[in-house]
């Protein structure tokens, strides 16, 4: 697989591709920020990472014919690095980053300011602007989306977007409030000059107009998007044989990130424990896929609450066919979470025709708007009472358990396809250049 560098200094030339394009930038201030948390590097993102809210908006907007180019700034690279993801075809552009950025970085380890603060300031530094805008003359785009706007990147790219005269949208995946108080002031101004924000959760688009007056004419509602068409269920018989899951246990699955507090991790296997408390002469099973940054302290409490049945996959699955796999063997998938954005793992999981009991975290209830019609159980975050039940509902009625897996599947083909919702995003992040063409 070809890499190429930019050599420093040298002027890149203007993309001549006359497909629309859109500039896709990630949250997070370096790429190894995040990634190396979960074992990710650049080669491995390029060769093997796939799924999630970010791929599928790239798989959605290809289907609607609008190529995406996914920007990273990293401390690793001294000339801009690109590649193409192999999944999705997508150019991968890597920007280095500034020196001022890196001296930030460097000496804010020993400052006394309030570690919002510092958070704030490092992540308004940390877009190249000039760079930046020359990348995006380079590969010819469009309009620039940022992954969340309560964040300092979005407000940068907004000042960036009034400058060179592009239009720069946000879409939400959990960010929900600003990180310290010096981004206050400017939030507002930059959500008034943006051209539009993506959110699908209706409690989110109500916090905005309430906290920032937003014209509605502003906010696309948008879900994300998921392949429902190739994602769907293996043989259940053959998932547990190769798991080594008797057919007769009673399976709950979760995959994701292993963070305890975002992720509600405690409030699940607090329930875990009441559900198996309760049925002492079943074999039930906790299927846990995902590992990060609190797997020792997860593993602590476990072990502290002699949980049984947990069965653990404690490492970053980048293989898809594994998820599915897991799902494949599972009855019930569960979600815990405190936070979230629009969650694309139950999405994944209502593919595979399992049925999802989750907590209210921002987005489920409206993944599941019509509540049992839609395959999913909805119960109150911090409720691990009410999470053990409903899990206990599933799991102890086989036949229930399906029909419900039957309408999450059919939820999943009809809301949240790739063609459906990529002509969605295609209308919005483009609306302004459609306009000039007519």
């Amino acid at each position: 697989m070809q890499i190429e560098y930019d050599m420093p200094g040298k002027l890149a030339s203007t993309s001549t591709s006359i497909q629309p394009t859109i500039a896709l930038l990630g949250w997070g201030e370096l790429f190894e920020d995040f990634h190396d948390t979960i074992g990710v590097s650049l080669e491995s993102f390029r060769d093997e990472l796939t799924g999630g809210w970010l791929f599928n908006y790239i798989d959605a907007l290809r289907l609607a014919g609008v190529r995406t180019v996914l920007f990273f700034v990293s401390a690793r690279v001294d000339a801009t690095l690109r590649f193409t993801h192999t999944a999705t075809g997508a150019t991968v552009c890597v920007m280095p980053a500034s020196r001022i950025h890196r001296a930030f970085r460097h000496y804010s380890t020993r400052s006394a300011l309030f570690p919002g603060i510092k958070s704030s300031l490092g992540a308004y530094l940390a877009t190249p602007l000039s760079l930046f805008a020359r990348e995006l003359q380079r590969e010819g785009c469009n309009a620039i989306l940022c992954q969340e706007y309560e964040y300092p990147r979005f407000d940068a790219c907004v000042l960036l977007g009034k400058l060179i005269g592009m239009p720069v949208f946000a879409t939400f995946q959990g960010g929900d409030k600003p990180l310290s108080r010096i981004e206050q002031p400017l939030r507002p101004l930059a959500l008034k000059a943006a051209a539009g924000i993506i959110i699908a959760p209706q409690t989110e688009i109500e916090r905005v107009l309430a906290c920032y007056g937003m014209p509605l004419t502003k906010i696309a509602r948008i879900f994300n998007p998921m392949d429902v068409v190739t994602w769907r269920a293996f043989d259940r018989s053959e998932s547990r044989a190769a798991l080594g899951i008797p057919l007769e246990a009673r399976v709950a699955v979760y995959h994701g990130r292993i963070e305890i507090e975002r992720k509600g991790l405690d409030v699940l296997v607090d329930a875990w424990k009441q559900v198996c408390d309760e049925r002492p002469g079943k074999d039930l099973r906790l299927l846990l896929v995902g590992t990060g940054t609190d797997a020792d302290e997860l593993r602590q409490r476990i072990a502290d609450m002699q949980l049984r049945g947990v069965m653990w996959v404690d490492e970053y699955v980048r293989d898809r066919t594994r998820i599915r796999q897991y799902l494949s063997a599972a009855d019930v998938y569960t979600l815990a979470s405190r936070q979230e954005g629009f969650p694309v793992a139950p999405i994944e999981a209502m593919a595979c025709s399992l049925p999802v009991v989750a907590a209210d975290a921002p987005g489920v209830p409206d993944i599941f708007e019509g509540g049992k019609a839609s395959g999913g159980l909805v119960v109150p975050r911090e409720d691990a009472v009410a999470l053990a039940q409903a899990l206990g509902r599933v799991l102890d009625d086989e036949t229930w358990g399906r029909e419900l897996g039957k309408c999450a599947r059919t939820r999943a083909e009809e809301c949240f396809s790739l063609e459906a919702i990529g002509k969605q995003l295609r209308d919005v992040l483009l609306s302004q250049t459609l306009q000039k063409k007519l």
